[in-house]
């Protein structure tokens, strides 16, 4: 029988670098998929539907919320993001890993609908070296570098809530440590039950717990 798929989820700060960290992942492993989020606004020139968005008008994506069909949603700007529960659920059942790369907000109403997930914390080497990486952007004002910080400070507060963190201090090291992450996850005895069977006559583990 095919092992479900894992539902990875990584946050982290502003400037730890888990959008690069998440990609460097992607293009070692062409077999997990990043989840697809769906959204009210409109396309950008060169999105396409069930690629980079699911395109949904106000209306649909309110009946989405209603009937409980997202694992998360938030509203930014007058338009709605959130996951569908319905693309990653067939994605995890055909036996294929899921990335989901959102803030630590979303992050925890996915724990809550979708606790048998993996969370993972995405971290700078320190304080100064996240804010150096968000001075080195030169997009942006003291004022509202300091308004990262201070938002940094306050998102590394719900660090116990997830179950792993990672360290970026170098792309490729933060990638073999989500690697085997993975790994480790997909060794655990809970997601292996039915390989019981083949030591024990057909039983599974759940009819062996049940039958003691």
């Amino acid at each position: 029988m095919k092992q479900q798929g894992l539902l990875i989820v990584i946050s982290g700060p502003s400037g730890a670098g888990k959008g690069t960290v998440c990609k460097a992942f992607l293009e070692r492993h062409h077999e997990v998929m990043l989840s697809i989020s769906a959204t009210t606004r409109l396309p950008r020139k060169g999105e396409k539907e069930g690629v980079n968005y699911f395109f949904k008008d106000h209306d649909t994506f309110e009946n989405m919320i209603k009937n409980g069909e997202l694992l998360e949603y938030a509203k930014f700007v007058d338009n709605y993001y959130g996951t569908p529960k319905h693309f990653v659920y067939e994605q995890l059942n055909m036996g294929r890993d899921v990335i989901l790369e959102i803030d630590i907000q979303g992050a925890l109403q996915v724990k809550e609908s979708f606790g048998d997930g993996v969370f993972i914390f995405i971290l700078p080497p320190s304080m100064e070296e996240l804010k150096r990486r968000i001075i080195g952007r030169g997009t942006e004002t003291l004022d509202v570098i300091e308004k990262r910080l201070e938002n940094a400070s306050k998102e590394i507060g719900f660090l116990d809530k997830y179950d792993y963190v990672v360290i970026n201090d170098e792309v490729g090291n933060a990638v073999s440590y989500i690697e085997s992450i993975v790994t480790a996850e997909k060794c655990k005895v809970k997601r292996n039950k039915d390989i019981y069977k083949n030591f024990s006559g057909g039983m599974s583990y759940d009819d062996r717990s049940t039958a003691q």
